[in-house]
């Protein structure tokens, strides 16, 4: 009883702690996001930024890197905001179209729909956008001051990155001056755990990512759906959400591909779905996240949903690294040498 009530205050010391981080972090959600963001980015351009030194200074070769990675990024953009504008009066035309063969095959058998109860159900969708109207304007306005944070938030991320990549050694080193000198090795030692797990996952699923966003890319433009590209982009950057992540964005290129081509592609597209996420489960998985820590799929599956009802969409990303990283630390200060811990 003494052991288990010993280890009872402590556990909700620790709960107490974590649940008002978490409530700090909530109050400064933008601020967090931001930093988050900024290790994202200082994890992937840290071994770009260490290659380029070798030719040019340190200075010269983070403004290359980040500079030259934004570039790519605008680009990308631009490219897909010009496929949608060039392919959205055709997709129009195979969406109307797609959408009457799609009313008449639930008119059909097996389903068998009344055409009343589709005609119905078309005029409550026109009614409930036109009592709504003045809903939808006050959330696109809400969504326009969200642009702004998003602005925000991204130079945030974007300045914090540069003095990240440029000097992220001389950071831990003066946190680890204002610690107590007993307590610098286990911090050290957490610390360099946390960050080679944090980079490793990040790397990975951008690799992961990467690859996904390949194969559907390619699967897409054969199958000649529309708007092949932005769905690419889409598959990209759904895979950051593991196993749940991919398969919501090919959900919206079956639908797509359902009102654009037909239930044969749209069939396609679903066995796609499959395919894909084999090679992501038994393939890329194991083989590209090996340096980082893997976790069981429960252990993965449950910790993105429990991402997703405490931060929605945000707290499914970052789900998945937080508990490796938390995993990490604890199988680094378990595996400290007896001498080195505190008597």
């Amino acid at each position: 009883m003494r052991s288990a009530a010993s280890y009872a205050w402590r556990l909700l010391a620790v709960g107490a702690v974590v649940y008002v981080a978490f409530m700090v972090l909530g109050r400064f959600q933008l601020i967090a996001i931001a930093v988050f963001l900024a290790l994202v980015v200082t994890s992937v351009l840290r071994p770009v930024t260490e290659l380029l030194v070798r030719w040019l200074p340190r200075a010269l070769a983070v403004a290359v890197a980040v500079v030259g990675s934004l570039l790519l990024l605008l680009a990308l953009l631009a490219l897909v905001g010009g496929s949608v504008a060039g392919e959205s009066h055709r997709l129009a035309t195979e969406f109307s179209g797609g959408v009457e063969q799609i009313r008449r095959w639930l008119e059909g058998p097996p389903l068998r729909i009344a055409h009343n109860t589709l005609t119905g159900l078309q005029g409550k969708i026109t009614s409930f956008l036109t009592s709504h109207r003045a809903t939808l304007i006050s959330s696109a306005l809400s969504g326009a001051s969200r642009a702004v944070e998003v602005v925000t938030g991204a130079a945030l991320a974007l300045f914090c990155s540069l003095f990240f990549v440029y000097s992220g050694g001389r950071f831990w080193s003066w946190f680890l001056a204002q610690i107590p000198e007993s307590a610098r090795s286990p911090w050290d030692l957490a610390g360099r755990a946390a960050w080679n797990t944090f980079a490793g996952y990040t790397r990975g699923i951008i690799i992961v990512a990467a690859t996904n966003a390949v194969l559907v890319g390619i699967a897409l433009t054969v199958l000649r759906v529309p708007l092949a590209l932005p769905l690419t982009l889409l598959e990209f950057f759904a895979a950051f959400i593991p196993l749940i992540g991919s398969p919501i964005a090919l959900s919206v290129a079956t639908v797509v591909a359902l009102a654009g081509r037909g239930p044969i592609t749209a069939a396609i597209v679903v066995v796609l779905i499959v395919v894909v996420g084999e090679i992501e489960g038994h393939v890329l998985q194991p083989l590209v996240m090996s340096w980082a820590v893997r976790l069981h799929p429960v252990v993965v599956a449950v910790s993105v949903i429990a991402g997703s009802i405490v931060g929605g969409v945000i707290g499914a990303v970052v789900a998945v690294p937080m508990v490796s990283v938390a995993w990490s630390v604890v199988g680094a200060l378990r595996s400290r040498p007896p001498a080195a811990r505190r008597p």
